[in-house]
């Protein structure tokens, strides 16, 4: 009994082993900062969303001068003007709203900016994780940018420099990233 019962214990394990997944990672923060064009889209989207903001910012200064004039104005003026000053308020600020949403919303300009701008190098770069992951013959590769937090990481298993080189970008020296020769 148990020459068996070791026997189907050692056959699991030899299964386990055979099943064993390899699993590697990459920094894509690591990777996307050494693509000269990630950096000149990041920047354009920076000066583009500033330049929005700014824009924003003065409709809304312009309403509450609007606003502020009228009070002091108020007592002085007659009903009809009354009312005409403060529908050009709600329009401005109606306008303002619908300024914000198209430039800064879900769907806005600064989304679909972003997706134009950063999409493709974000894709060539999920392509070359996919070769160099395939070429090193791993199961999984995991990043370690995001939100995914890792108490432990082998260095082994990184294979930022990989997808670098992949990418035919510059490896950093003794970054503290393994060369993910596995």
């Amino acid at each position: 009994m148990k020459k068996v019962f070791a026997s189907v214990v050692f056959l699991a394990l030899i299964s386990a082993s055979a099943l064993a997944q390899k699993v590697g990672y990459v920094d894509s923060q690591v990777i996307m900062d050494k693509i000269p064009e990630y950096k000149a889209s990041q920047d354009e989207i920076e000066r583009i969303s500033q330049k929005w903001q700014k824009e924003l910012e003065d409709k809304y200064k312009a309403i509450e001068q609007m606003y502020t004039d009228y009070q002091a104005q108020e007592v002085l003026l007659p009903e009809d003007v009354r009312k005409e000053r403060q529908d050009e308020i709600f329009q401005a600020e109606r306008e303002a709203k619908e300024f914000r949403e198209k430039k800064f919303g879900y769907n806005g300009e600064l989304f679909a900016l972003q997706d134009a701008k950063v999409k493709p190098i974000q894709d060539r770069v999920m392509r070359s994780v996919e070769q160099v992951a395939k070429r090193k013959r791993v199961d999984f590769v995991f990043d370690k940018a995001g939100e995914v937090t890792w108490m432990y990481t082998n260095s082994l298993y990184d294979l930022t420099n990989d997808v670098l080189e992949d990418l035919g970008l510059a490896v950093p020296a003794a970054t503290g990233t393994g060369t993910g020769n596995n």
